[in-house]
């Protein structure tokens, strides 16, 4: 008997919830977080050939996201930057295309 998808789905929410991975919301997949053990703000180069993903651009958090964000009415619980970019395979297969 295997799990059912309810008992997954907890678990991926467990596993995101407690920083030991990410969701990507462009790809509906997850990824393992690289940067544990403290609060950061990852960004994710998804490249738009072969859909990899990196977790880069991770710096810890000096101010809550509330604090940095431009409209400061709004209380900022969750924010992810995606990026679509060519990994390097993807660009040097378009190279010799």
């Amino acid at each position: 008997m295997g799990a059912q998808p309810p008992t997954a789905y907890r678990a991926l929410d467990f596993v995101v919830s407690h920083g030991f991975a990410h969701r990507i919301e462009r790809l509906n997949a997850y990824i393992a977080c690289t940067h544990s053990g403290g609060a950061h703000r990852p960004t994710f180069p998804i490249c738009r050939k072969c859909e990899s993903v990196a977790e880069a651009g991770a710096r810890p958090v000096e101010r809550s996201p509330d604090q940095e964000a431009e409209a400061p009415w709004f209380a900022m619980e969750q924010g992810v930057v995606e990026l679509e970019e060519l990994c390097p395979a993807s660009a040097e297969a378009e190279k010799r295309a």
